[in-house]
C-alpha cells in the first residue's frame, strides 16, 4: 500500500521533525532521528504519529480559539 506523506508546507518540515524528536523523547524513544524506525514496534512508530497529529490539533483549536 503506498503512502502519500508529501508535506503540503515544504516550509514547514524542519518544525515537524522538530516536534517528531521532541514528541519520541517525551514517550522515551531516545535518539529517534538516528535509530532505524525498522527495529521499533509498530505500536512505538504509531505512538510518536498519534501524539504528533493530537499536539498539532491541539494547537491549531487553541489558534482558533483566538480568534
Amino acid at each position: 500500500m503506498a503512502r502519500n506523506n508529501n508535506i503540503i508546507v515544504p516550509e514547514a518540515r524542519t518544525a515537524l521533525d522538530q516536534l517528531k524528536l521532541e514528541i519520541a523523547n517525551e514517550l522515551g524513544i531516545e535518539n529517534y532521528d538516528s535509530i532505524d524506525k525498522g527495529n521499533l514496534t509498530s505500536r512505538e512508530n504509531g505512538y510518536v504519529g498519534g501524539h504528533m497529529v493530537k499536539k498539532l490539533v491541539e494547537d491549531a483549536q487553541k489558534e482558533i480559539a483566538k480568534k
